[in-house]
């Protein structure tokens, strides 16, 4: 049982290099993890591309959700990417760059847990024995929060987004002939940044128990916050009423979960504050 002992700290001040010299196996370690899952993410780009290329296609779960709800309510407003488009490539080495580019992100994405356990395990020893236990789950946890947002974005905003910006004209003389790189950026940015901002909570745990940031003050601008949801969700949805809905319901709920994270966060920080008085 020793050999699972969670052991103290020690007291030692590292230089600068002997911490770059702990840090080199670890980044090295990543990067190596990360050329694993690209060569085998370079080797399903097909199938890769067809995930992406997800959002705007009828088949899309999404996509058949809205074309139900459109033909319950006798509403074509709801129906969403129901015309096909056409992507198109300009550049002379556009698709490879492209296939390369699959590859990275799904890399990346398939990497986070990894990369986030190396970045544990770097930091962990300089931690009390009472701050790694409230961070033993803190992998699991930032994994579960970035794939949820990850998975949000995807599912929801990215095809949303991809049905109100490639139908959109502000001239009928003009037509939309979308480049294939344009639709890449869209879809894979807006699923990162969803991922990163369902960390709002992990956030808010960190900045409590650090005394920076208090429930009581996410609960004074709550309202301020939910304006600002509100713009987002009507940005990334088409203009109707229920799309928007459908977005703002979990970006506020995710804002409420993150005032009964400070508010633990807090106390834990009064109570650190309490023992060293």
């Amino acid at each position: 049982m020793a050999l699972f002992k969670v052991s103290e700290p020690e007291e030692i001040d590292m230089s600068f290099w002997e911490h770059l010299d702990a840090l080199r196996p670890r980044i090295m370690r990543s990067v190596v993890a990360m050329l694993i899952f690209m060569v085998a993410a370079f080797l399903f780009g097909d199938a890769l591309m067809k995930v992406v290329t997800g959002p705007m296609s009828a088949w899309f779960p999404t996509n058949r959700f809205f074309a139900w709800m459109a033909d319950a309510m006798s509403s074509d407003v709801l129906r969403i990417n129901s015309d096909p488009v056409q992507l198109i490539n300009t550049a002379m080495a556009g698709q490879l760059n492209l296939h390369l580019s699959i590859a990275f992100h799904t890399a990346l994405l398939l990497a986070i847990p990894y990369l986030l356990w190396e970045f544990w395990g770097f930091v962990r020893p300089a931690l009390s024995r009472s701050e790694q236990q409230r961070g033993r789950f803190f992998v699991l946890r930032v994994s579960m929060f970035f794939f949820t947002g990850v998975l949000f974005g995807y599912f929801v905003l990215a095809p949303l987004s991809v049905n109100f910006l490639s139908g959109y004209r502000v001239s009928e003389s003009i037509a939309n002939m979308i480049d294939i790189s344009s639709y890449m950026s869209l879809v894979l940015n807006m699923t990162f940044v969803c991922g990163v901002i369902f960390l709002l909570p992990v956030l808010a745990s960190l900045l409590s128990g650090m005394g920076l940031l208090t429930a009581d003050f996410m609960r004074n601008y709550r309202r301020h916050a939910i304006i600002v949801l509100a713009v987002l969700a009507a940005f990334v949805t088409p203009p109707d009423a229920v799309s928007m809905i459908l977005v703002l319901i979990p970006l506020y709920g995710l804002y409420e979960l993150s005032i009964s994270v400070a508010a633990r966060g807090e106390k834990r920080y009064h109570s650190s504050l309490s023992r060293i008085d």
